[in-house]
């Protein structure tokens, strides 16, 4: 059925309905609804079921539930339940712990272990909290990680048999609980799960407090395959209620009053009945006006006053009761905060469940509906409930609460308490290593109202901001700023300043990022070198970063030396630079290696000290020929990413190593990390044409050039806004380099001419004249050879070779000696060619080779040497095929033909056949890993996995996995293999 709203048979009379313990009827006029909750129960095939009811406040949404998962218990399944709160709405994840903690609870520690094993240990820590609070905020998983192992988790227990999850009044459940279950609803298709929720849908006040929440409940709202409204409740079924709850003698017309006052909406029906059964007034005197009188906001009052006949005790109860949420709370604490003994509270609370206002689990009580507990705290006055809730938070401080539970009151509590600011940073703190930074913001804003000392106030500003990056970069800038302005302790500063560039960075803010390193730092100076000289590194690699700051630093940046870091903490950031340092003056590509090995002996990514500057020194150990070894940090940085589930860091991770496969010339493989980067960055919402983007954009762009798809790489180039004129970021440097070779791929010379200078005045301006980076004199030289301009080619080939020879890096020999072959010609140049050959055979710059082979290989046929020239152009076609590079694969096939030789043609079956993802997912499956491994070790559909080995199996003639790892290996023995002779 599709997501319309499910039909209902009309004309049915009201049946004999169940009751609740209170014996108020509640399923009168909800017949056929519940009959449609059924039979979305009883739908089986090969998906998940999901249901929302949707109806007003006090519809009867809640009772719906509870009736129809009476029969799914009784059927066996697993059912887990949770329910939102308008005050809990701040509170990351908390109808997502509603659902899991008591399930988890539950298992024996055996099966706990096992059931957050692997994918799932990321909502282990948020399902079960370390007892060391005072563990490092590092530690907790960030939200992919808790989205991705929530699902595992309900993935898992899926496993078991069906389960069922109800998440009632959804409207009210946290954003963080509310985009899992988006997440979750996108992969359920094959979980053998239901979801049923219910959804008030025009909560006024809910989009007053959030406008963002309309968009967040929409999104979800649309997942849901079948959709039921509970509209009010007819006057036929109001009387039938009526007569049920007061007795048969009921006149008519009192019912008539009661569905024009309540508008037939269950719940204040019911709130209504309930007072008139306990007054017993004259139901024949009393009007629809009258009745009105008795709704909410009046219901609270009406609830107090009914209590009030109880005693003092019973009201103090229903008032600590409804301050302390209304629901789950420990009758010692209910106690505590009303001032009364254990014995008065208890007396009470037995009055009141009796009297059916509250209801009671072992020990812990709550309102029998949670209007009725919002009502009453809303009866309260202001200055006696901030003293409740200050009185909430002492009690459980006491207690040894967990601090965050503790803040929930102080949130609400009275302002001047000695000691609530520094409670409320350490639930921030909390919160914060239990990945919920939305919760540590609403902590620490309301710390901040407090009457506090400088220092404090600057280090409550200064974590505020940090709390903020997750999601209000704006607003984390300002905070970020006060609080530098306020610090004095130099190791904070250093963090706020740090912090503070990184956050106007991500807004392109550049200048501002810059004089807050470069101001923090100079105000260091005398007092903390060492972390003067922290701000300094990253002053001058963001400086770098942009042309117009380039040029400022490049003068400090070459008179700096190891030994100002020596010995202090500063040293491996400094390396880092170093590092970069050496690459850009093209000058001593063993120096280059020493700090880049030194820089990042903790990976790309130290948690001491997380800095752009550790990804320079990755770009330098490929810049100075160890590619290799920059591809086993790339490799770990992506483990780890994966280890996290955090999908930013994956693509930040496969970027990198995408850009590692380029420099090794392995086409296939930089194309698949680098789609696979951009898929990441669009699932964590960045558009393609944001400037996280640019770099694995170019960088696939390049890889289709090399592909011979050059139709796909111009649409990418207009996808992602690289088309015109580029702002001054060094990465549209190599964008340039990549567009140009773009461009002579469409026969577009000048135009890629144009690229390729513009490349090299960037370039040089950065104060890099060299090609170990950006090899834009090669590439000029041959688009200007292209064009007859020999003169100006010989020129640029020959300085590019005298660079490279300084820079004595062989693969960057290799690829200027080819250029200066191709442009000299004749004798010499054939000469040339066969030495960028030689060079380039030992190095890992594998396409370099095969590029080089083929141009020697055609230059040798011209010169009427084609025995020498098919052993040269089979060899390249060889390499280029195998690195998946099949522009020079075809270009060397054809000058072969032209040789007079029979090259074999491209193959459409097996596995040179398959795309890199293919290639990927097949490989993970013959080691054995599952679909659903595969999808987590990838970051992609279920579906996607098996369409991709779908496809495999078919390219590879093979019926499914049991022949999938010996079909690749031999496949890929023969592919490797060089060409047979004619």
């Amino acid at each position: 059925m599709s997501a319309a709203a499910l039909p209902s048979p009309a004309g049915r009379p009201p049946g004999n309905p169940r009751s609740e313990p209170s014996g108020v009827p509640v399923l009168i006029g909800r017949e056929d609804q519940l009959q449609a909750l059924v039979r979305v129960l009883s739908e089986q095939g090969t998906g998940g079921a999901s249901a929302l009811v949707e109806g007003d406040h006090g519809s009867g949404k809640s009772a719906l539930l509870r009736a129809v998962l009476d029969q799914v218990r009784r059927d066996g399944d697993l059912v887990l339940v949770a329910s939102g709160e308008a005050s809990e709405r701040g509170f990351a994840f908390g109808v997502v712990r509603q659902l899991f903690e008591r399930a988890v609870a539950a298992e024996s520690e055996e099966s706990r272990q096992a059931l957050f094993a692997g994918h799932t240990t990321a909502a282990a820590r948020l399902l079960e909290p370390p007892a060391d609070t005072t563990a490092a905020e590092g530690t907790a998983p960030d939200d992919e990680a808790l989205l991705n192992g929530l699902y595992w988790l309900a993935v898992r227990l899926s496993e078991r048999g069906r389960l069922v999850l109800v998440i009632d009044d959804l409207h009210w459940a946290d954003p963080a609980s509310l985009r899992w279950l988006h997440y979750l609803l996108r992969r359920a298709g094959n979980l053998p799960l239901t979801v049923l929720a219910t959804l008030a849908p025009g909560a006024a006040a809910l989009e007053a407090a959030d406008p963002g929440s309309a968009d967040r409940l929409g999104a979800v709202h649309r997942l849901f395959r079948h959709r039921l409204a509970l509209p009010a409740l007819g006057a036929e079924a109001v009387a039938a209620i009526v007569q049920k709850t007061l007795g048969p003698g009921v006149a008519p017309s009192f019912a008539a009053a009661c569905r024009s006052a309540t508008g037939g909406n269950s719940y204040l029906l019911h709130a209504l009945l309930s007072a008139v059964g306990a007054a017993r007034p004259d139901l024949g005197s009393l009007t629809g006006e009258q009745l009105g009188s008795l709704l909410p906001p009046a219901v609270g009052r009406a609830v107090l006053g009914l209590v009030a006949s109880a005693g003092a005790d019973a009201v103090a109860v229903v008032r600590a009761t409804a301050v302390l949420g209304g629901d789950g709370s420990a009758v010692d604490l209910v106690a505590g905060v009303a001032g009364l003994s254990q014995p008065a509270a208890e007396d009470a609370v037995h009055t009141l469940v009796h009297a059916g206002l509250l209801v009671r689990t072992e020990d812990e009580i709550g309102f029998s509906c949670p209007l009725v507990a919002e009502a009453v705290a809303d009866a309260v006055r202001p200055s006696r409930r901030q003293e409740l809730h200050g009185r909430a938070a002492r009690l459980l401080l006491e207690g040894d609460a967990p601090l965050t539970e503790v803040a929930g009151h102080l949130m609400h509590g009275p302002v001047g308490d000695g000691c609530t600011a520094e409670v409320l940073r350490g639930a921030a703190s909390q919160a914060t290593r239990q990945g919920r930074p939305e919760q540590a913001v609403l902590f620490l804003r309301r710390a901040l109202r407090e009457p506090l000392s400088e220092a404090t106030r600057a280090s409550l500003l200064i974590g505020l901001g940090g709390a903020e990056l997750a999601s209000n970069v704006p607003a984390a800038v300002g905070h970020f700023q006060r609080g530098l302005e306020l610090s004095r302790d130099p190791v904070e500063r250093t963090a706020a300043a740090r912090r503070l560039s990184a956050a106007l960075f991500a807004l392109d803010r550049y200048p501002e990022g810059l004089a807050a390193l470069t101001g923090t730092s100079a105000a260091l100076h005398d007092l903390d070198p060492a972390n003067a000289l922290r701000l300094e590194v990253d002053f001058i690699y963001g400086s770098l970063s942009q042309a117009a700051s380039a040029t400022s630093v490049l003068r400090r940046l070459h008179e700096l030396s190891p030994e100002d870091a020596e010995g202090s903490t500063v040293e491996r950031l400094l390396a880092a630079l170093l590092s970069v340092r050496a690459m850009m003056t093209g000058s001593d590509s063993e120096a280059a290696v020493r700090y880049a090995r030194q820089a990042l002996v903790h990976g790309l990514n130290p948690v001491d000290d997380e800095s752009g500057v550790y990804m320079g020194a990755l770009l330098a150990l490929g810049a100075a020929g160890r590619s290799e070894l920059a591809l086993t940090y790339a490799d770990a940085a992506l483990d780890a990413a994966r280890a996290r589930g955090s999908g930013f860091a994956y693509a930040v991770a496969s970027s990198a190593r995408a850009r590692v496969h380029c420099r090794l010339g392995r086409v296939a493989d930089c194309r698949a990390d680098a789609a696979n980067a951009l898929e990441a960055l669009e699932e964590t919402g960045i558009d393609l044409r944001h400037s996280h983007c640019i770099a694995p954009l170019a960088i696939l762009m390049d890889a289709l050039t090399k592909q011979g798809k050059v139709e796909y790489a111009a649409e990418l180039l207009e996808r992602g806004g690289l088309s015109g004129d580029l702002n001054g970021h060094w990465t549209n440097d190599y964008v340039l380099l990549v567009r140009g070779r773009l461009r002579v791929a469409q026969g577009r010379l000048r135009d890629g001419l144009a690229d390729f200078l513009l490349c090299g005045r960037r370039a040089q301006a950065r104060g890099m004249p060299g090609p170990s980076v950006l090899p834009w004199r090669s590439e000029a030289a041959l688009a200007l050879l292209a064009l007859g301009e020999t003169d100006a080619a010989r020129k640029a080939a020959e300085e590019e070779l005298r660079s490279a020879r300084e820079w004595g890096v062989p693969e960057i020999v290799g690829v200027a000696l080819r250029a200066t072959g191709l442009v000299t010609g004749g004798a010499r140049g054939l000469e040339l060619l066969a030495e960028a050959s030689e060079l380039l055979a030992e190095t890992s710059a594998q396409l370099c080779y095969a590029q080089a082979l083929a141009d020697l290989g055609a230059r040798l046929r011209l010169a009427g040497r084609a025995g020498e020239a098919r052993d040269h152009l089979r060899r390249a076609a060889s390499v280029a095929h195998r690195l998946g590079a099949d522009a020079v694969a075809e270009r060397a096939l054809d000058e072969l033909r032209a040789a007079g030789d029979r090259p074999r043609t491209r193959a459409f079956q097996g596995v040179e056949a398959l795309t890199p993802t293919e290639r990927r997912v097949a490989g993970l499956a013959a080691k054995g890993m599952t679909n659903r491994e595969i999808a987590q070790h990838l970051f992609v559909g279920l579906r996607t996995v098996e369409v991709h080995l779908t496809n495999t199996y078919g390219k590879l003639g093979i019926d499914g996995r049991p022949r999938l790892a010996e079909t690749l290996c031999r496949e890929a023995a023969v592919a490797a293999a060089p060409a047979s002779e004619p």
